[in-house]
């Protein structure tokens, strides 16, 4: 918990599209909530129209600005505002208007209680890591989840090599392989049967999709560790993609190799005091339900 109050005076609001509706009178709540204080609220483009405060502001602008980010959405939102944000090191407070919200922990109703709470310095943070990607010449890319190697517009696997700090480990045919931080072990990799891992443990995980022979499992490697992939066998480079948080998408050539890395720069989460990593995945995974009659 810190109690150092104060310290948040330049508020962002970073928010998704709301096709269901809720969104408009979620953003007037916040700005209530910031007027009373008497604190800025720094728009973005889709808040500052909803609320009828000019042009808003870009998420560079934002970033140059603020003392804390609050992202309304789900966690597919947060994971953008994370990655644009984290060499700001600006604290990130979520607001679910998604659906499974393992990142945005705090539901509308509990918005003006919650965020008094953070503003007077009652909060708990945990900070994770990102991944680093790059390939050739490209401008390297960041992954708050995963990084993914898989296949493009084919109907068949794809074989490559896999080297830790430049040590071999296997030629794999499959399709495909997430690259996954602690917070990612709940998202794509968890769907295809990697491991949970806390969010303080500093390691990835190596997840192949649907990999062709049964001794190709998850394997767990510290997070400083140097994760180096190359295409190989009959496999076509051009059908193969990487991407990273199934937002970003890099290309990768002949001769070329994915490089993945932890990002030098942690992400700041802030969470409502006395946050638990379990319960939340209590609620959303269904642990410990009884079956229905």
């Amino acid at each position: 918990m810190n109690l150092s109050a104060n310290q948040f005076q330049r508020i962002a609001v970073i928010a998704k599209p709301d096709p269901a509706g809720h969104l408009t009178s979620t953003l007037q709540l916040l700005h209530q909530v910031l007027d009373s204080r008497q604190l800025t609220l720094l728009p973005d483009q889709r808040t500052a129209t909803l609320l009828k405060l000019g042009g808003g502001l870009s998420i560079e602008e934002l970033a140059a600005n603020c003392d804390l980010a609050v992202v309304v959405g789900g966690d597919g939102t947060l994971l953008h505002a994370a990655r644009q944000l984290a060499d700001h090191r600006i604290p990130l407070l979520g607001v679910n208007l998604g659906r499974l919200g393992f990142l945005v922990d705090i539901t509308p109703p509990d918005i003006a209680d919650a965020l008094h709470a953070v503003l007077e310095g009652h909060y708990d943070e945990d900070q994770r890591f990102l991944l680093q990607a790059r390939v050739g010449g490209q401008p390297p890319a960041l992954a708050f989840n995963d990084v993914v190697l898989h296949k493009w517009n084919i109907a068949r696997m794809i074989e490559f090599e896999t080297w830790i700090d430049a040590r071999f480990v296997y030629t794999q045919r499959s399709d495909g392989l997430i690259i996954s931080t602690p917070t990612g072990s709940t998202a794509y990799a968890l769907s295809g049967g990697g491991p949970l891992l806390t969010p303080e443990l500093d390691a990835v995980a190596l997840v192949p999709i649907c990999p062709h022979t049964l001794s190709n499992r998850p394997i767990v490697v510290g997070a400083d560790s140097r994760i180096e992939i190359s295409v190989c066998g009959h496999t076509d480079p051009r059908d193969v993609r990487i991407t990273c948080d199934g937002a970003i998408s890099l290309t990768i050539d002949e001769g070329e190799t994915l490089r993945v890395t932890r990002h030098p720069t942690r992400v700041r989460l802030l969470h409502p005091v006395g946050h638990d990593h379990f319960d939340v995945l209590r609620a959303k995974l269904g642990w410990g339900e009884l079956p229905k009659t």
